[in-house]
């Protein structure tokens, strides 16, 4: 779906909504269980479980909890168009614009919200909408941290990289070097989740783009200005297309690759350096093993080191019949005592890193490695951009990205101007045009 289409479908949805969201069972009725969503898979939904469990054990509200990931944004938009909101959800950072142009959401008033001062203030900065105010309550944050075969590194005889020379001498290294020292060329450097689907490649070149003084958009005054086919952005797509037609250090099968079968790239030995999630640590200890990776912050490109940084937030859905239950259970999951229990999930935590400044990060995981992800967000992070809709900027480029680096003769440069118009378009109709 093109940018402009997709603005198209959010108008009409909201055109929709405006007639009333919250008809569900659980929002009609003040005493059924508050309906709770969380993109979650097996793994992380048991810690969610527990949560949700000291909740109702300490306040007596009980929770129909519902852990949903395959076709989550889908099946979103289909209980809004159908006036059948849960009463909470759980979920990635970059739905608010969505959430609150749809008037899915109502906005959060801080100074009445218990707890509100002891969250942390770029915390909170991921609740905000482009308007200034806050739809959301941050419940966790992250950033992204590079995880490299320390065995492997080692055998080779090779720094820890803190440049992007020695990150792309390094991956030359782990395609050709024979690392595992199995006898077959079976191993590469970089692992890539190059799939278009959901704008994975674009999540995972925000970083290099940044760091090379690029953006996809740039902020003046609260406007936006398409920065796509800046000097910045043009070096660092082009150094990034070196990896997949020149030096050929990324996976087999790259741009088809989504996050979930990425993973497996570096757990099974066949990838050595992914740019990834810190809740990823928990899966990669149990394979390849603890002793056999490290984390580091990202090796420093031509304009820094900056990396993305998100988080979840939890969304009070609007039209709900508990508005105060719903203010209560928000309260509770940002409280110290919920913060470090999501902290404790195994094998991955649904909190990453806390919200609450309460919260010690050495004190409750007692990893090394968790300071340097949090060292890596407070000095080097920041999110995609408040505009109302960020996906069909991301969406877009990841396609754009992904023809790229599939055809190697391709002009970047023109290429990207291509995709600056068509964002141009984009930020036109989402009325956010500088």
């Amino acid at each position: 779906m093109s940018g402009v289409r997709h603005s198209a479908a959010v108008l009409a949805a909201v055109a929709l909504l405006a007639t009333g969201c919250g008809t569900s069972a659980s929002q009609g009725d003040p005493n059924a269980p508050l309906e709770v969503w969380t993109r979650s898979l097996e793994d992380t939904a048991k810690v969610y479980e527990k949560i949700f469990s000291d909740f109702t054990a300490k306040t007596g509200i009980k929770i129909d909890y519902k852990p949903v990931y395959n076709d989550f944004d889908k099946r979103m938009q289909e209980r809004a168009a159908s006036k059948d909101l849960p009463d909470l959800v759980i979920t990635d950072v970059s739905a608010l614009g969505v959430y609150q142009s749809q008037g899915m959401v109502g906005e959060i008033d801080r100074a009445g919200f218990a707890g509100g001062a002891d969250l942390v203030e770029r915390a909170w900065n991921n609740a905000k909408g482009a308007d200034g105010r806050y739809y959301a309550v941050p419940v966790s944050t992250q950033a992204q941290a590079t995880f490299i075969r320390k065995d492997w590194r080692e055998k080779l005889g090779k720094p820890v990289p803190t440049t992007w020379a020695e990150l792309v001498d390094l991956a030359k290294a782990f395609t050709t070097g024979d690392p595992d020292g199995n006898g077959q060329s079976d191993t590469y450097g970089m692992l890539v989740p190059g799939s278009t689907d959901r704008g994975y490649l674009a999540w995972w070149a925000a970083s290099y783009i940044w760091q090379a003084g690029g953006d996809i958009l740039a902020e003046e005054g609260g406007k936006y200005r398409v920065a796509v086919d800046s000097p910045g952005t043009v070096s660092a797509v082009e150094w990034l297309r070196g990896m997949f037609c020149d030096t050929k250090i990324v996976q087999p099968g790259a741009l088809t690759t989504i996050t979930n079968d990425a993973h497996t790239f570096f757990e099974q030995g066949k990838a050595g350096i992914y740019l990834t999630g810190p809740y990823m640590m928990g899966r990669f200890d149990k394979a390849p093993g603890k002793d056999r990776y490290e984390v580091i912050a990202s090796p420093k490109g031509p304009n820094g080191s900056t990396v993305l940084g998100e988080g979840e937030n939890m969304y009070l859905m609007a039209g709900s019949a508990r508005p105060s239950d719903q203010k209560k259970l928000a309260e509770f999951m940002v409280s110290p005592d919920a913060q470090k229990a999501g902290m404790q999930g195994v094998p991955r935590p649904v909190v990453r890193l806390p919200v609450n400044s309460k919260v010690d990060v050495s004190a409750v995981y007692s990893d090394p490695r968790w300071n340097t992800v949090a060292k890596v967000y407070a000095d080097s992070a920041r999110p995609f951009p408040n505009v109302p809709n960020f996906q069909p900027f991301r969406q877009q480029t990841a396609e754009t990205l992904n023809a790229l680096f599939a055809r190697c003769g391709t002009d970047v440069r023109a290429e990207l101007g291509k995709l600056a118009a068509n964002l141009n378009k984009e930020l036109k109709a989402q009325g956010i045009a500088k």
